[in-house]
């Protein structure tokens, strides 16, 4: 079954609903439009992200089931544990967003490229600016050796990737950012035994949807100047008599 495909400089033709997308591919929903800060954020709050090679065409995804990771039952075990109270790393807040990105697009062994392309780099340095997208970074003195990013919507946290160059580093990110207290679930989109070795589960999209209903925020929450009416179904001026 076909998807819809959509125009490049098209932001305003909404999203098909989520349980349209295929089952195989998991997730495929639609392909085309722009990396726009109207188009992702109409994205992300509806359970929609972007993942595509470059060269593709933009593709967007809402897979069933979702993977999350709940802050209060992450496993963080004793050596981990260990590697954070020693003191080793610091760990800050969008100190180097466009770093954390380009070290998350890295080749990796197996890997023939990446899905973090120089216009996805672009378009969410832009939600940083606009303080929807995050970053945290891991320090080993002034070295960079760990990190992951992500949108904020609200209390629940959409994880896009992360990245390790030192033992432990991108783990230490991930248990700060569950123990924060901002967020009551961490959305990792597609499951991992990475992932699930620390605590990770799977839920229905169903249930994700409810979740983001209730614990996220809306397109005019996120950015209310972006979501006025289309400009098609905008108000005329009235005309005046000479």
């Amino acid at each position: 079954m076909p998807i819809p495909f959509i125009a490049p400089d098209d932001d305003y033709t909404p999203f098909p609903d989520v349980g349209d997308a295929l089952r195989e591919p998991n997730g495929l929903l639609m392909a085309g439009g722009s990396l726009s800060e109207r188009r992702l954020v109409q994205a992300y709050s509806n359970g929609i992200f972007p993942w595509y090679e470059e060269g593709e065409p933009i593709l967007w995804w809402s897979p069933d089931p979702r993977c999350i990771i709940l802050p209060s039952k992450i496993k963080v075990s004793r050596s981990l544990s260990k590697t954070i109270r020693s003191g080793r790393y610091e760990v800050t807040e969008n100190l180097a967003y466009r770093e954390v990105m380009k070290q998350c697009g890295a080749p990796r062994p197996g890997s023939t490229g990446t899905w973090v392309t120089d216009d996805m780099i672009s378009a969410y340095c832009r939600l940083n600016t606009l303080g929807i997208a995050r970053s945290l970074e891991v320090w080993e003195g002034h070295r960079l050796v760990g990190g992951l990013y992500g949108i904020d919507l609200g209390q629940v946290f959409v994880g896009e990737s992360m990245f390790s160059r030192a033992s432990d580093a991108s783990k230490t990110a991930l248990v700060h950012l569950a123990k924060c207290g901002r967020y009551d679930y961490i959305d990792c989109q597609l499951e991992t035994p990475h992932l699930r070795s620390l605590g990770a589960e799977s839920i229905s999209r169903r249930e994700y949807m409810g979740i983001l209903k209730t614990h996220g925020r809306t397109p005019n929450e996120l950015l209310p100047a972006l979501f006025g009416a289309p400009p098609a179904q905008q108000k005329k001026p009235a005309r005046t008599g000479a």
